[in-house]
């Protein structure tokens, strides 16, 4: 008599059936026991708070989606250990320290514990923002950059919101705004440029930059553009404190009443909010309403530029674009902001008035210049900026010269790197002169430290070369034609292709 399985204490015994059931004397498989300690229990994942986190950013982002003007009363309940631990590993380990001094790998140390007293700290109230660390940065042009360098704990807690928060404000940001949003980066960007040039009737660009942005937002407005979606009082005290955390500069602590930390985790995700509801949102609903022709518009960051089809449409945008920043705080670059004709029959008709070839614009590393094929048909030409690649050069003589004294393969494998990344870039088509003229200039840099090493012997060109072609790259285009990659990463059986 066989034992009810329901009743029976004793462990599952697995049996395979016996090989060829179907012959006459099969043996049957020895039974397997069951391993120890395993039950008839559903198995869970190793790590079920992450799975919990991740499943309610996900409802959170649904919901957003789903429901455009209603806003989240409870969201800081999603920022637990486990999305703060996933907010450490996700810094970047070399980033300079705040002002507690302490660098990534020594936070590391005892992290659990931290963690876990962090956790508390945010959720009872008791956590308090520190000062950023005032520093400066050069900037092509001969300025200067500030950037706020935040504490550990800081970056921490702040990577976590932007989490949580992107789950809600990644459903209502526009689609030609770009800069720092999760899989959206600089060529994407470059790329639906390219293709509204290329692909409709623009005749005049417009090239828009807002004078030192970051440090002209007003902390009031943007509170009351994040409070049309989060309702919780405890985030909204986090992001405030942020904004008026202040900034240490030669050991005094300066007050902010305006602007946001550039360099914060926080402050990319800040910048987008703002723009969304004082830029995007108008600029996309005049282009529908009030524009007359043809309209393109890419956003990455604080830096837009916008196509037109009629110079009245462009003339019109601009002078009420001005109007609208200043209600928010904000104006416009005088030197940086130029409305240029520019398009696929910009040659045409600028020779056809006797005027010169179209003038150029830059954006994001790149210089764009209206061009032609072999053929004779418009070639939207995209080579690197003279002054971003000169300052490049400069940033390697420096660091040769810091590495004067390593070997050659030392010497080699850092500007190996440098090479690569320069190429991963701004490897796209129509740059490969760029390419070259960068990787000579590294050669020439790399002849004149080398022979700076010693007296005696002299590097030759031709033991250069050899040299050059042992560890530095080759000028190539890595990327795709702009318009063809588009397509691909925006078909158009997707809805609002």
């Amino acid at each position: 008599m066989m034992n009810d399985p329901e009743k029976s204490d004793s462990p599952i015994v697995a049996v395979k059936p016996p090989n060829n059931p179907g012959r006459t004397g099969a043996a049957a498989v020895e039974p397997r026991g069951g391993a120890k300690g395993i039950t008839n229990e559903n198995r869970t994942t190793r790590t079920p708070s992450r799975t919990r986190v991740l499943q309610g950013l996900e409802r959170v982002r649904e919901r957003a989606k789903a429901h455009r003007k209603e806003r989240f009363t409870a969201l800081l309940h999603h920022v637990d250990v486990d999305l703060l631990s996933r907010a450490y590993f996700r810094l970047k380990k070399d980033a300079a320290p705040g002002i507690d001094g302490l660098t990534w790998e020594e936070y590391g140390k005892d992290l659990e514990v931290r963690l876990k007293d962090l956790h508390g700290r945010v959720h009872r109230g008791a956590y308090r923002a520190q000062p950023s660390r005032r520093q400066f940065i050069p900037k092509p042009d001969g300025k200067q950059r500030p950037l706020g360098i935040a504490a550990i704990e800081d970056k921490i807690v702040q990577r976590a919101v932007v989490e949580v928060l992107n789950a809600i404000y990644e459903a209502d940001f526009k689609g030609f705004s770009y800069g720092f949003r999760p899989k959206r980066g600089q060529h994407q960007a470059l790329d639906a440029l390219a293709t509204g040039i290329i692909r409709t009737p623009v005749n005049w660009i417009i090239d828009a930059d807002i004078r030192a942005f970051f440090d002209s937002v007003n902390h009031d407005w943007l509170m009351r553009f994040i409070e049309h979606r989060v309702g919780d009082v405890r985030l909204l005290r986090l992001i405030r404190k942020w904004l008026t955390a202040g900034v240490m500069l030669n050991g005094e602590v300066l007050p902010t009443s305006t602007g946001t930390p550039q360099g914060a985790v926080i402050s990319p995700l800040l910048a987008n909010i703002y723009l969304h509801y004082v830029y995007d949102l108008w600029a996309d609903r005049w282009r529908h309403r009030t524009a007359r022709g043809r309209v393109i518009m890419v956003r990455y960051a604080d830096d837009t530029v916008v196509g037109f089809q009629h110079l009245a449409d462009a003339t019109r945008f601009l002078a009420e674009l001005r109007e609208r920043l200043e209600t928010f705080s904000l104006s416009l670059h005088p030197d940086k902001t130029r409305c240029i004709e520019f398009g696929r029959y910009a040659i045409r008709d600028r020779g056809m008035r006797g005027l010169r070839r179209p003038e150029t614009f830059n954006f994001l590393g790149f210089t764009h210049i209206c061009g032609r094929s072999r053929q004779g048909a418009f070639l939207l030409n995209r080579r690197s900026r003279r002054d971003k690649l000169r300052a490049t050069v400069r940033a390697v003589r420096d660091g040769l010269r810091r590495r004067i004294n390593c070997t050659i393969p030392q010497q080699g494998e850092w500007l190996q790197r440098v090479v690569r990344g320069f190429n991963q870039y701004h490897g796209v088509p129509t740059n490969c002169s760029s390419l070259q003229v960068f990787r000579q200039s590294v050669i020439k840099a790399w002849l004149w430290t080398l022979r700076r090493r010693s007296q005696r012997q002299r590097t030759t060109w031709a033991r250069m070369f050899g040299i050059a072609e042992r560890w530095l790259p080759l000028a190539r285009v890595l990327h795709p034609w702009p318009e063809r990659r588009f397509a691909a990463n925006h078909p158009r059986w997707e809805p609002g292709a």
